[in-house]
């Protein structure tokens, strides 16, 4: 009976201690990439700010060309929405929708995953003017890991397994649009 007890309060302390651990841990993430892309600006901006060419250049949409792709409102508009559903569980179930335009600057979107897993992450798109016909394309992804998930974050390198994908889909775009 002893050992059952002692056995019993090195687990609830060690339950505590992850708990309290995950408390004092960061829980949100950012991840950004760019490119410069040899266009104009105004040329890069018209194209970025539709989600549905986000196919041509996107690594999650290339990795299931065949998925069910949906859409709802004005493509490049704020409220415009382009959801997916995949058997790939890289790709999964979700939604993406335009929430924010700057008009020749800035798009940003809310990213609603339902499959594999659920999470409302953020992403966005900027566009700079570097000099006569050259862009910089800023693409970023941001959320946050509810309480007490985001422990997982002290063994996950979201950079590391983001960033890859941000920079494949960038440099297919700069090779789209150059």
């Amino acid at each position: 009976m002893k050992i059952l007890k002692t056995i019993l309060i090195i687990v609830v302390a060690f339950i505590a201690l992850i708990l309290i651990v995950a408390a004092f841990t960061n829980s949100k993430y950012e991840v950004v990439r760019e490119v410069t892309i040899s266009a104009p600006k105004a040329d890069v901006f018209n194209y970025v700010k539709y989600l549905k060419n986000q196919d041509n250049f996107s690594t999650w949409a290339q990795k299931d060309p065949n998925m069910e792709k949906t859409y709802t409102g004005t493509d490049g508009t704020v409220g415009f929405v382009s959801a997916w559903d995949s058997d790939n569980k890289e790709v999964g179930r979700g939604e993406q929708e335009i929430i924010a335009i700057d008009p020749g600057s800035r798009i940003d979107y809310e990213l609603r995953f339902y499959e594999p897993f659920e999470q409302t992450d953020y992403a966005y798109m900027t566009t700079e003017a570097a000099g006569n016909n050259t862009t910089v394309v800023e693409w970023g992804f941001f959320g946050k890991m509810q309480y007490p998930m985001n422990l997982m974050l002290l063994f996950m390198d979201m950079d590391e397994m983001l960033g890859p994908d941000l920079e494949k889909g960038l440099k297919s775009l700069k090779d789209n649009l150059e």
